[in-house]
């Protein structure tokens, strides 16, 4: 089913992108002829102002945040060995690097962040990812303005793209404001779609990202969240991820992506569900142990179907509190994105009335 309505006159708003296409992913970057028509410019920003932005955040500032959260219940598995092991300098980087990308994000007054990181800030700091999944959560530790004053985003998200990914940013945009006027918890993850295999009956897939999960994604919140150290090979410099399994329930699942030279979406709906323990072990270790997991069963869209038309590996996911919101979520998102002049695609089984 295509969706399609003239692009309305909609608020503007502002994603930051910090060094964009460093990563080289041509299909991460939206041109601003097809951005700004629907409400949303760039600011393009330097991740060499993100690293000196870190440096003026005191250490005291970075070890509240990490206390605030060691008292959520979050742990860290922790060496000393800087060169595979995760370490507490490490995480001293990765707070203020959380820090810093509030306090430029309040400067520039955006509506949503992403940080590259690779191949940009890699060999100058800890990766970003445990910044990346707190920003995405509701509850998270507070941070002010440099004077103070304020607190940022206090009580909200700020929405962060994964690998500075512009679809994926218009996408959490979009989910944030509907997600949140719905009463809604609008945490959202970008996720890898890494692979799949049949069990019980079911395909179910296995998506991955490199750590970058808000923690209202698992079942126990921080208590449910481990940080483990990024692999050495890809992340020289260490920092901690934030490992856990994706908690079970409704989601719907999106990805904005140009195509003939305009803008379209795919929409669905899926279950986030569980395994047993030993299978979500087995499929964590043919993956990337230190990274968080969701199982997700693809409703009415089968394995050969998806590889066939989806054309990145990534894809964004939200959760609603039972399939009967998820469905009526879904509806609003697709009648949003029509609305705002995208060709709206209905994959597999959505139940629109």
């Amino acid at each position: 089913m295509v969706l399609r309505s003239p692009a309305n006159c909609s608020p503007t708003r502002i994603i930051g992108v910090f060094d964009e296409g460093c990563m080289g992913m041509y299909n991460a970057i939206i041109d601003d002829e097809l951005l700004n028509p629907i409400g949303i410019y760039k600011e393009r920003l330097s991740q060499s102002a993100l690293w000196a932005e870190m440096q003026t955040v005191s250490d005291q500032e970075a070890d509240a945040v990490g206390r605030w959260l060691l008292d959520k219940g979050m742990t860290f598995r922790l060496g000393t060995d800087e060169a595979t092991e995760l370490t507490e300098a490490q995480l001293r980087w990765q707070y203020k690097m959380y820090i810093a990308a509030l306090r430029i994000s309040d400067d520039f007054g955006l509506d949503a962040v992403g940080i590259q990181y690779q191949q940009g800030l890699k060999d100058l700091s800890p990766a970003s990812d445990l910044a990346e999944g707190i920003l995405n959560n509701v509850d998270r530790p507070p941070v002010t303005s440099r004077d103070g004053a304020r607190v940022l985003w206090d009580g909200q998200a700020l929405p962060h793209f994964n690998e500075a990914d512009e679809g994926v940013a218009v996408d959490a945009l979009v989910t944030n404001r509907l997600w949140t006027a719905m009463g809604l918890d609008p945490a959202t993850t970008l996720h890898d779609v890494r692979w799949g295999e049949e069990y019980d009956g079911r395909f179910v897939w296995v998506f991955e990202i490199s750590g970058s999960v808000p923690p209202s994604h698992f079942a126990d919140g921080y208590a449910g969240a481990v940080g483990r150290r990024q692999d050495p090979v890809y992340f020289p410099l260490g920092g901690s991820t934030i490992k856990g399994v994706c908690k079970p329930g409704e989601i719907v699942w999106s990805r904005v992506f140009v195509q003939g030279g305009a803008l379209h979406v795919d929409l669905g709906r899926a279950s986030a569900v569980s395994l047993p323990d030993e299978e979500t072990e087995r499929r964590s270790q043919a993956t990337t142990p230190a990274w968080p997991i969701m199982h997700a069963v693809l409703h009415g869209v089968s394995r050969d179907q998806f590889m066939a038309r989806h054309k990145a590996n990534h894809l964004n996911v939200a959760y609603a509190p039972d399939a009967e919101t998820a469905d009526k979520a879904l509806v609003a998102k697709a009648a949003l994105f029509a609305e705002l002049g995208l060709h709206v695609h209905l994959c597999g089984e959505t139940y629109v009335a």
